[in-house]
């Protein structure tokens, strides 16, 4: 189904509008005793908050660790609510980093970060038995009086601090473009090329299995761009207890519609399933439904168990190559959320796991000659991190507590440093969706996301319809309807040129060339903009301005370019130097 864009002006657009709006609309934060800092947010410096001087709902200070700054820390985070409350008194409003300063002696734990009394994510606590600071992103400000809380969410920990220091400017994205695998085919490389051509304009809507994507059609009225299958029930484990699946057959029919398809596996352990009531064969996974040791099989190639391991891999390895066949690429996610210990790949730690994922890349592309995936890694931690040269995606599953829509900007973050920016970064699952108004104004540019089945999409406490409504029609989120040819997409370069400044403005010159080998219909690119600046007239392109944000579009009649041509647009300023841009243009295609 198609639908209909709001128009956009022509004229008089400014970077920024939609920042001020989001702090304008901010949820004001209530009253509460001030807490002691050193520097101010205002000052340019991080400004440091102690957690023992906040409002503290269901936990206690304590002094007894070293390490700690201020007078103490704070303990005790057991019940659901127990809570840790600074307040910001004087803030100039704006993008700020958050730093936690904490300890976690008993391995990963997350807290939940509130900002103003909304729910703003998750941050990871890596495990560390001394006082340590964790990056938790970037929180948007409001000005004057804001709250930072966080809240119980998973494990034992203690918060000594918070740090809040302004947000530069992101860094242009990076991406390399090249798939891992050399042999990779050409609808893999198109795939991957069509991500990193709209990386930072657009993020692909996504959603967890077949009858939930008909549930949003039905509902919502929108399919998403990507569809999330499961190659579970095809492991030999559950096959040799009559298992069956016609996921396969729904990524064909699914490619057949024209979207992108994305596997996870469930890998049921190759044997050594314990099979007893609440651990069941079918929850094989798991690391406690299980006994496999996988760093033993792996130590010993030799071994029977080592052997099944290779087995399982190319029974999957026969279902994807009937893609392959078919020229469906696949964004491949094996081995997810490993550095969570819960499923057997990551119960004997980094190191197996790391080893198992090469295995398994080896073995897929080097001896099976799957060529038609993009390999996707899907843990944060940088220990568990298998390598660049067989990744091309990274990625997290994030499922923050229902209602709690934050653009989880910290996990964004560390991704973006794990894989170098050279790397498209993706939830491969969510619970909640992120907000595309704070995914702009937090500059958190997600690839895709795929929300996961069931309650998390039709039960309307996680995502209520009226919100599923409003990210299905925002022109940032890439709907099926929307997608194009990306197994054809033609490539392209956008670049700007300084033709005249003068003291009232200057005008710049946009050529968009198809660097591609297939004609195109249609072209879009976009950079982010200096604060303050504005466009005040453009002509040639459809242009908008939004969260700092240019996005430049084709015409009906400028869209169709033939390999190696191009096309040209216009754009006034209000005053030089409002370009050079801060971040290279990205250009995207539809074939």
């Amino acid at each position: 189904m198609s639908r209909t864009r709001p128009t956009r002006p022509r004229a008089v657009l400014a970077a920024g509008v939609l920042l001020p709006l989001l702090l304008a609309l901010a949820p004001a934060a209530p009253a509460a005793a001030g807490t002691s800092a050193t520097g101010t947010p205002a000052s340019g410096a991080a400004a440091v908050y102690e957690a023992e001087d906040g409002q503290l709902n269901g936990v206690q200070s304590a002094s007894a660790e070293p390490g700690h700054s201020g007078t103490g820390y704070v303990e005790g985070f057991d019940a659901p609510d127990d809570t840790v409350t600074v307040t910001v008194p004087d803030s100039p409003g704006g993008l700020y980093d958050l730093t936690v300063r904490y300890r976690s002696p008993y391995g990963d734990k997350k807290t939940a970060l509130r900002l103003n009394g909304a729910g703003a994510g998750e941050v990871s606590l890596a495990s560390s038995t001394v006082f340590a600071d964790a990056p938790a992103g970037r929180v948007l400000l409001r000005a004057g009086v804001n709250t930072v809380a966080l809240q119980t969410d998973w494990g034992w920990y203690q918060i000594d601090a918070i740090s809040l220091a302004p947000a530069p400017p992101p860094p242009p994205h990076r991406l390399s473009g090249t798939p891992v695998d050399p042999a990779a085919t050409p609808e893999a490389r198109s795939l991957l090329s069509y991500l990193g051509s709209g990386y930072g304009d657009r993020i692909l809507s996504g959603q967890q299995d077949t009858a939930s994507v008909q549930w949003l059609e039905q509902n919502i009225g929108r399919a998403p761009a990507v569809e999330g299958l499961d190659l579970m029930d095809y492991s030999p484990s559950r096959v040799e207890h009559g298992a069956s699946s016609q996921e396969v057959e729904n990524a064909l029919a699914w490619d057949a519609r024209g979207g992108i398809t994305t596997f996870v596996w469930h890998w049921n352990a190759p044997s050594h399933l314990v099979d007893q009531p609440g651990k069941e064969w079918w929850r094989g996974f798991y690391t406690d439904a299980s006994t496999f040791d996988l760093a033993a099989a792996l130590a010993d190639p030799g071994s029977d168990d080592y052997r099944l391991l290779i087995r399982d891999i190319d029974a999957i390895s026969v279902q994807l190559s009937r893609l392959q066949d078919a020229g469906v690429p696949v964004l491949w996610r094996p081995l997810h959320e490993a550095e969570g210990g819960w499923f057997w790949w990551g119960a004997k730690g980094p190191g197996p796991a790391k080893e198992l994922y090469r295995l398994m890349y080896d073995r897929m592309v080097n001896h099976n000659h799957l060529h038609n995936l993009v390999w996707v890694w899907n843990s944060v931690d940088a220990a568990w991190y298998p390598g660049d040269d067989v990744v091309d995606v990274v990625s997290t599953d994030s499922y923050p507590p229902a209602g709690d829509h934050g653009p989880v900007s910290g996990t964004y973050d560390r991704l973006v440093a794990l894989g170098k920016d050279a790397k498209p970064v993706a939830l491969g699952e969510v619970g909640t969706i992120p907000d595309p108004d704070l995914l702009r104004a937090y500059h958190a540019d997600w690839s895709w996301f795929v929300t996961w089945s069931g309650g998390f999409l039709t039960d309307g406490t996680a995502n209520s319809r009226d919100f599923l409504k409003r990210v299905y029609d925002d022109p940032y989120v890439v709907t099926l309807d929307e997608l194009g040819d990306f197994k054809h997409s033609g490539g392209c370069r956008a670049e700007i040129t300084t033709l005249t400044t003068w003291n009232a403005g200057a005008e710049y010159r946009v050529t968009v060339r198809n660097t591609g080998s297939t004609p195109t219909s249609g072209w879009q690119t976009g950079w982010n903009l200096p604060a303050g600046s504005v466009v005040t007239q453009s002509w040639n392109a459809d242009v908008s301005a939004a969260g700092g944000r240019l996005r430049a579009s084709a015409l009906s009649w400028n869209g169709v370019l033939q390999p190696g041509r191009s096309a040209e647009f216009y754009l006034l300023t209000n005053a030089p130097p409002a370009f050079p841009v801060t971040t290279a243009p990205s250009c995207t295609t539809t074939g």
